[in-house]
C-alpha cells in the first residue's frame, strides 16, 4: 500500500507577492494605510482657511476627505474649496463632494469653488452632478 505525500498545509506556504502593475501597488499601499491624502498638508492651506485638494481625490483617500468635509460641513460662513491642484478624482470623491454641497445647500451655507479642475468638470459633467456642485462654466467643457 502506498502512501500519499501530503500537502504543504496554507500557513506554511510563501506569502503573495503584490503584482507588479499600479493597481496592486495602490491596493497594497492602501491596506498598510500608507495612503496619499485627498486634501494637501496643512503647510499648504491657504491662509484663509480654505480646503484644498490633491492632486488625486480617490476611493484610496476617501476617509480623509471625508473627515473634513464632515468638520466643515458646519461652518457658518462659506467654505472654500480649492480644486486647481485636482488632476484625477473617481465616484467616491465626487460622490462625497456632492453629499457636502448637498448638506451645505440645505442648510443654507455656501460653497466658494477656486481655481478650474479639467477632471473635476469632466466627471462631474459625465455622472451628471454639474449643477448639484454648482460648478461655475459651461457644462462639459
Amino acid at each position: 500500500m502506498k502512501t500519499r505525500k501530503q500537502k504543504t498545509p496554507v500557513s506554511k506556504r510563501a506569502p503573495r507577492r503584490p503584482a507588479g502593475n499600479g493597481a496592486a501597488r495602490r491596493r497594497a499601499a492602501a491596506a498598510r494605510g500608507k495612503a496619499a491624502p485627498a486634501t494637501a498638508p496643512e503647510s499648504d492651506r491657504e491662509e484663509d482657511g480654505a480646503l484644498v485638494l490633491a492632486a488625486d481625490c480617490t476611493v484610496v483617500q476617501a476617509d480623509t476627505l471625508k473627515s473634513e468635509l464632515v468638520r466643515r460641513v458646519a461652518e457658518s460662513g462659506p467654505v472654500a474649496v480649492d480644486v486647481s491642484a485636482l488632476q484625477r478624482i473617481d465616484t467616491a470623491g465626487l460622490q462625497l463632494l456632492a453629499a457636502f454641497a448637498r448638506d451645505r445647500r440645505t442648510a443654507g451655507r455656501a460653497i466658494e469653488w477656486r481655481g478650474r479642475s479639467p477632471a473635476l468638470d469632466a466627471a462631474a459633467a459625465l455622472l451628471g452632478l454639474h449643477d448639484m456642485l454648482e460648478l461655475a462654466g459651461e457644462v462639459g467643457r
